[in-house]
């Protein structure tokens, strides 16, 4: 199966059609439980900045007009200078760099090159699905920046072990959009080792998008199919030890 980052939805719902769905349902005052953004479950519409979507960002080859295959966010770490992300979105770190809080092709936050690569053997001798979680560490690409990309953003603390079930929030960016969409559901495990959310519209680019459970990291878009093979259901390798140990290497490296 391809990867989210090579696939293109097979059918996308207008976006304008979400967001008039939201708005519709406020106006009814249906009861319908959301996200911590106010919209119902299982809706994408477009993210709005805020320090959310600003801690997320898209990954680029080479540079803007590279063009973003993949997504990435800013995680706490000590020198706080890490990002977690998908481990298929790492093929290429050299020449990969991240943008934090993209929008409309600007980057606010300036771009951050990959400087530090932390992914399980399993996924570089096998690429084993459940191994689909990757840290890295970056620095500006502007030598003239002397904070670090969590001095200008924040960052998630990192959740792992959640039980089944759990209201996760995905923040991801399309390769066909230059800004980043948001989708909150409940969510099941597929597997022992890998958890699904209903969410349309997650198409090729938001590999690497992460899952939040109430304001941590819990996971990235991934996994089983390379996080999915049609927009409307999307995967995350369960965070286990061994991500765990992963993060840590990152947050202490330096």
């Amino acid at each position: 199966m391809l990867p989210r980052t090579a696939r293109r939805s097979r059918a996308r719902r207008a976006p304008r059609i979400l967001l008039a769905l939201a708005a519709t349902t406020a106006l009814l005052g249906v009861g319908v439980p959301g996200d911590p953004g106010g919209t119902p479950l299982g809706v994408t519409v477009r993210a709005q900045p805020d320090r959310v979507a600003d801690r997320v960002g898209a990954l680029f080859a080479g540079g803007l007009d590279g063009g973003h295959f993949c997504t990435a966010a800013v995680v706490r770490s000590d020198d706080r200078d890490v990002i977690a992300t998908a481990a298929h979105c790492l093929e290429n770190p050299g020449t990969t760099v991240f943008a934090p809080g993209y929008r409309d092709g600007e980057a606010p936050y300036g771009l951050w090159r990959i400087t530090g690569v932390h992914i399980a053997p399993g996924w570089t001798d096998g690429q084993d699905p459940d191994d689909d979680i990757a840290f890295a560490t970056v620095a500006a690409v502007d030598s003239g920046e002397t904070r670090a990309v969590e001095d200008l953003v924040g960052g998630f603390p990192v959740a792992p072990g959640q039980s089944d079930g759990p209201t996760v929030t995905v923040v991801g960016y399309p390769r066909t959009l230059e800004v980043p969409l948001r989708c909150a559901n409940t969510t099941r495990l597929y597997s022992a080792t890998q958890r699904r959310i209903g969410c349309p519209d997650l198409s090729g680019g938001t590999s690497g998008s992460p899952w939040l459970v109430d304001g941590a990291l819990a996971g990235v878009l991934g996994g089983h199919e390379g996080g999915g093979t049609v927009p409307e259901v999307s995967y995350s390798a369960v965070m286990g030890d061994q991500a765990v140990e992963l993060y840590r290497e990152a947050a202490d490296e330096g």
